[in-house]
């Protein structure tokens, strides 16, 4: 999921250079090493946590101005890996890999806007630390003003994502009375062809729509959602502790009040505390 040109324009009209306190690869500066890992439970082999994420995927994961990794699951992983004393390895995958890429062990977890619903069979998760929502963008000059309205339109969303599963599932209904559902393999792309008119709508994460409608006359979103969902942070099958230990961290970060912190510095994306689920 390569798209790092249209993540740089994008972010470079919101925010300026440096203004998010990048992470890179070694952590988020700042964290409490001290408090140690819990008993049992470790990084991987090397000492290492490596996190796998969808590089383009704002205001969750991608690449700043700098041209680093940066995006707020990102930075939580970055404060987590810190407190236990871990290096953070910041893995941008293809996402249609992720599930191979997981079960070998070249990357630890999946922590980057991660739907866990319709999942729960193949991965173990942390428990949900934000709430989300399906929902569909488009041409604020379009006339389409409710999801009735898409009966005859073109609608593209992401391959293999949450919008995708409910429009084949539980919104195949509506799915029927378009006139194509497209998939594509990253938004940003879908966001192209939007704005170009080669497409009348695009359904994805409302995260994607917030950071998309940014600072933006040219989109708008229905008011309907398509469903609504949660993130979490997605671990091989069976690897109880550590997902265990993730929920526990983001407890002890939101009682610390680093998570509030974090959402209103993502606040410009679009990124809310009153969505935040873990207390």
């Amino acid at each position: 999921m390569n798209r790092r040109s249209f993540i740089e324009a994008a972010v470079a009209s919101v925010v300026l250079v440096g203004s998010l306190g990048l992470i890179g690869c070694g952590g988020n500066p700042g964290g409490d090493a001290s408090q140690g890992s819990s008993p049992g439970v470790t990084a991987g082999d090397d000492g290492a946590f490596t996190v796998g994420f969808d590089q383009a995927y704002p205001p969750y994961g991608f690449v700043g101005d700098d041209g680093e990794y940066t995006g707020f699951d990102l930075e939580l992983a970055g404060e987590l890996a810190d407190r236990y004393g871990w290096e953070l390895k910041l893995e941008p995958i293809d996402w249609d890999a992720k599930d191979t890429l997981l079960n070998s062990g070249a990357i630890d977890c999946i922590w980057n806007g991660f739907t866990m619903e319709g999942r729960e069979d193949d991965y173990t998760f942390s428990e949900p630390y934000m709430l989300n929502a399906q929902v569909v963008v488009v041409r604020a000059d379009s006339g389409i003003e409710s999801l009735d309205d898409l009966a005859g339109k073109t609608v593209i969303t992401q391959a293999d994502s949450a919008a995708e599963a409910v429009l084949a599932d539980d919104r195949s209904d509506l799915a029927a009375s378009f006139a194509s559902l497209e998939t594509i393999g990253e938004y940003n792309t879908a966001f192209m062809q939007l704005e170009a008119g080669a497409v009348d709508a695009v359904a994805c994460d409302l995260s994607i729509a917030q950071y998309q409608l940014a600072g933006k006359d040219a989109f708008l979103q229905l008011d309907e959602a398509l469903s609504t969902e949660h993130y979490a942070v997605g671990f091989k099958k069976g690897d109880e502790q550590r997902a265990q230990q993730v929920t526990d961290t983001l407890r002890d970060m939101t009682q610390d009040g680093f998570v509030q912190k974090l959402c209103d510095k993502y606040a410009v994306y679009g990124v809310s505390y009153e969505n935040w689920q873990i207390k």
